[in-house]
């Protein structure tokens, strides 16, 4: 079982920076894919970012790429997604959520625990 809680969202302008965190409790956290997802209003959430247990490697989604770092400490039980250059198109709510999954897991149902999501908002 992981327990998944994030923090650090909130109002930033356009062109501005936020960083989100995740603590997930348990003591198997280093085993799993870790991932960020958001949902915007009337819309379906999407893959957003994730980082592999295994050796790091880190993935975006297009849309992201090259604004967004993800990373993790796994003393800490820790991920983070940094976000930069955020548009407001960036709005939405953001989760954080764990795999087991081989691989690179992008889809919602390759990932079996969520947080309950913190809320970014972008103004123009």
């Amino acid at each position: 079982q992981v327990q998944l809680v994030e923090s650090g969202g909130g109002l930033v302008q356009a062109g501005g920076s936020l960083r989100l965190s995740c603590v997930a409790s348990g003591r198997t956290f280093s085993r799993y894919t870790m991932g960020w997802f958001r949902q915007a209003p009337g819309k379906e959430r999407e893959f957003v970012a994730g980082i592999r247990w295994s050796d790091s490697k880190t993935y975006y989604s297009d849309s992201v790429k090259g604004r967004f770092t993800i990373s993790r400490d796994n003393a800490k039980n820790t991920v983070g997604l940094q976000m930069n250059s955020l548009k407001p198109e960036d709005t939405a709510v953001y989760y954080c959520a764990a795999s087991i999954r081989l691989g690179l897991p992008r889809a919602q149902s390759e990932y079996g625990y969520w947080g309950q999501g913190t809320q970014v908002t972008v103004s123009s």
